[in-house]
């Protein structure tokens, strides 16, 4: 395996996993956080026209055949603006129980088509809509597949945006750092890699939405979205759903939570064996708001609902038989090359993903407990004259056939605390974490080794979320 490497950008320790598994060295471009491509928007409701535009029928003909080609509500609401100046803002959102899919909110237009055809269902309320479709995620973060920020748009662009400190105690306000002009005040500076960021100055650069502004009069607002593959939907790039629902992102981080909790830390993929994906759909549910003179009132509204429909207790222990079996495989092949296996009980492993943990051991014959009776010992016991041969000091066969499988084991162990060291996480405190999630027999199956190279690669660019999810498992969860 090759070595590993870490490196700093903006003052960050990162590491940048490779197909190989090693981990990429730095380039011109630097590295950054996972950025997964977007091939198409999925809308979370629709935009209606407001009681002035009903009233103006040039308005109502152009959103008419606007919806009617397919066309995205933005588009609508700027020709509608344009072609009647006295409507500002001729369109105003609506809660509804479905999706929104319209081809010019992807690149290509066939694939909303796709997804339609797919998914829409009619449930008698004007015609076949996406009430349900299912999501296969393509990161295990949660914060990957869900990102979420406040956030105070211009008509252009970011104005502001909240972000977290590396050990995520702390959240920043962040703003664009003004275009540098040269000497002479002329002219602006060519800027490489777009332009950068800085706190901004009120309020020392930090967040507090009680204080900002922007935030009191709602023009800084939560903002977040769910970014997954559409199963049947050929397309290399995700497609993303918007939300502003605070209620919403919150039940779904629970959901994340707790089937990564279930599968080992994993949200991405298919859940189980029979391909059972996510599902997102819409629910029907009461929520608390203060209004405008501070009184708490019930609003019903339909909220993004993510679904799991798979036997959860059938993703206790996904990997036990791979796992199992490769722990017995490194007691097989040891023993044929001439040692011993010490072994422990089954059940052991405070997960029970591998409940036989074997460790080879020079020695003429296998322990009582491993050979599991008198009859298997003797079929395994070394002959008088082998015994004699080692005795002499003559090389065993063995020991040279298993030692660079060792060598390459170590190789591989070695990387993997190091890595997990370059995140802050030391040797032992990993191997404690990786005993309790995968069972003290991870070490000498290939596919345990695997898993914990994956583990830490795939908190290359969050060192502080490492951290913490290693404190979980070894102190919350303990």
């Amino acid at each position: 395996m090759a070595a590993m490497d870490s490196g700093s950008t903006n003052g960050r320790t990162q590491l940048a996993p490779v197909s190989s598994g090693a981990l990429a060295v730095p380039t011109l471009l630097g590295r950054s956080a996972m950025r997964i491509p977007i091939g198409g928007r999925i809308r979370a409701g629709i935009k209606v026209l407001t009681r002035k535009a009903e009233e103006s029928a040039e308005a109502r003909a152009i959103y008419g055949a606007g919806v009617a080609a397919g066309k995205a509500f933005d588009t609508i609401e700027r020709e509608i603006a344009q072609r009647c100046p006295s409507l500002k803002n001729p369109l105003t959102p609506k809660n509804v129980p479905y999706f929104t899919v319209r081809g010019e909110d992807f690149p290509n237009p066939e694939l909303a088509r796709q997804i339609m055809d797919m998914y829409a269902e009619d449930r008698g309320e004007g015609g076949k809509r996406l009430y349900r479709f299912p999501v296969v995620f393509p990161a295990d973060a949660w914060q990957n597949v869900m990102p979420h920020e406040l956030v105070t748009w211009t008509a252009s662009e970011r104005r502001y945006w909240s972000e977290y400190s590396e050990d995520g105690q702390t959240r920043y306000c962040k703003t664009h750092e003004a275009v540098p002009v040269d000497g002479n005040g002329r002219r602006t500076i060519r800027i490489f890699g777009g332009r950068k960021t800085v706190l901004r100055e009120e309020n020392a650069g930090l967040c507090d939405p009680e204080s900002c502004p922007e935030y009191q009069a709602k023009k800084c607002n939560l903002t977040g979205r769910f970014i997954f593959f559409i199963p049947g939907i050929k397309s290399i790039s995700a497609f993303d759903l918007q939300t502003n629902s605070f209620y919403a992102m919150q039940a779904a981080i629970e959901k994340f939570t707790t089937i990564g909790f279930m599968r080992g830390g994993r949200i991405s993929g298919f859940l189980d064996g029979q391909r059972t994906p996510f599902y997102i759909s819409k629910r029907l549910v009461e929520v608390s708001r203060i209004d405008d003179e501070g009184r708490a009132t019930r609003v019903a509204q339909w909220l993004i609902e993510l679904e799991a429909p798979v036997d959860v207790t059938s993703l206790l222990r996904p990997d036990d038989g791979l796992e199992a079996l490769e722990a017995r495989a490194g007691e097989a092949a040891a023993m044929l090359d001439g040692g011993h296996v010490e072994a422990r009980p089954a059940g052991d492993s405070d997960d029970g993903v591998v409940d036989v943990a074997a460790r080879a051991v020079d020695g003429p014959e296998l322990s009582s407990q491993a050979q599991g009776g008198s009859q298997r010992r003797e079929a395994w016991a070394p002959t008088e004259q082998s015994t004699r041969t080692e005795a002499a000091g003559a090389p065993r066969e063995g020991r040279d056939r298993t030692a660079p499988r060792a060598a390459a084991g170590a190789d591989e162990l070695a990387g993997i605390f190091g890595a997990a060291a370059a995140l802050g996480v030391e040797q032992a405190r990993f191997e404690a974490y990786a005993d309790k999630r995968w069972g003290r027999g991870w070490k000498l199956a290939t596919g345990g080794r695997k898993r914990a190279l994956e583990e830490v690669s795939s908190f290359a660019d969050d060192a502080a979320g490492f951290q913490e999810k290693v404190r979980g498992e070894l102190e919350v969860f303990s």
